[in-house]
């Protein structure tokens, strides 16, 4: 794929700066409540230390916007990831500065460090090239393993690799999920139907663009949509939209094969973000003002649902609401027992 990959670095004996995707759910009595993406980076962890280098781990966790909020602290991260490797983890108390620095030059061949949350710096989101030197300054090596948010022009994943120029390489992980998307993009069976949620339409313009071409059938849901539902010139009462990206929306309705796309033709729609809220089902482009779709309505899911038990492949990025509340995460999971009845 003409990628550098973890098997063209030499670690033995050296410091392994490795960028993993521990952004996982934290309960409020500080327990992780799903190791799935923990578990997903150990093959290169384990492949580093194996073969005589030390791991140290970044990641980011939340939305900390820049600040040292204890709510998003990795610790809780720390503690399961020990649970799952077996060996002890050391934590740092931040990802940059002379404190951090000690730790990684006492760090010995086999252990592992894991720092603080990486969205507690500014320069992170704004891919500060000083801050990812700063973070460059804690290893030897480069490996980016977080392929769930590889996609982010962030300082820990697209600047720091600058800092590394040939020896940076991509771990098991993020090989393993491109090989995936290769074989799928080249070579699909079809019906291919591509699933594509999540908040910001911003985020993934150039995913709907690229895949309009490819797929027989592309349902859209998540915040997104209604950013497309307002360039339609839908009502879309208080759900989120990116006005600066109207003009991109409009784009993609006018692309030569928009008629593949699948928008929800309702919404679970609420005045507020919070658990305990009144939830009313309105039509995803007549909602009234002070309400927000916050999820896909009964319709939206019979209709997804439909599209994907045909299909032969999919291919799914993104939730379908703001899943990480009960009440808005039945879009997901249908979309999910959709995809396990299909297989």
């Amino acid at each position: 794929m003409g990628k550098m990959t973890l098997d063209d670095l030499d670690v033995t004996g050296k410091k392994v700066l490795i960028r993993v995707d521990f952004n996982v759910p934290i309960t409020d009595d500080g327990q992780v409540r799903d190791f799935f993406r923990i578990r997903a980076a150990l093959p290169t962890i384990h492949n580093v230390l194996d073969y005589g280098g030390s791991a140290i781990l970044m990641s980011h966790l939340g939305r900390p916007k820049g600040e040292r909020n204890m709510k998003y602290s990795l610790k809780p991260v720390a503690e399961e990831l020990e649970r799952r490797v077996g060996i002890p983890v050391k934590f740092a108390p931040d990802c940059v500065g002379d404190d951090v620095l000690r730790m990684v030059k006492d760090l010995k061949m086999g252990e592992i460090l894991l720092l603080e949350n990486v969205r507690f710096h500014p320069g992170e989101t704004t891919n500060d090239a000083e801050f990812a030197c700063e973070l460059a300054k804690n290893g030897e090596l480069f490996v980016n393993d977080a392929f769930g948010a590889a996609h982010r022009k962030h300082a820990s994943i697209h600047a720091v690799a600058e800092c590394f120029p040939g020896k940076a390489a991509a771990g098991r992980l993020m090989m393993r999920e491109l090989r995936f998307l290769g074989r799928t993009l080249t070579n699909p069976k079809r019906p291919f139907v591509g699933v594509v949620g999540g908040a910001k339409v911003s985020s993934k313009i150039k995913m709907i663009r690229g895949l309009l071409s490819r797929v027989d059938k592309l349902l859209i849901s998540g915040g997104m949509t209604y950013t497309i539902l307002k360039a339609k010139g839908g009502v879309i009462g208080s759900s989120m939209f990116e006005e600066e990206f109207l003009e991109e929306a409009e784009k993609i309705l006018a692309h030569p094969e928009a008629d593949k796309l699948l928008l929800p033709a309702d919404s679970i729609c609420a005045r507020e973000e919070s658990i305990d809220v009144p939830r009313e089902e309105y039509p995803s482009d007549s909602i009234p003002d002070g309400w927000a779709g916050l999820d896909i309505g009964l319709k939206a899911k019979i209709a997804f649902s439909n599209e994907i038990k045909v299909a032969k492949t999919v291919l799914w990025n993104g939730p379908m609401g703001l899943f990480e509340l009960e009440p808005f995460a039945t879009g997901t999971r249908t979309i999910a027992r959709a995809m396990v009845d299909m297989t």
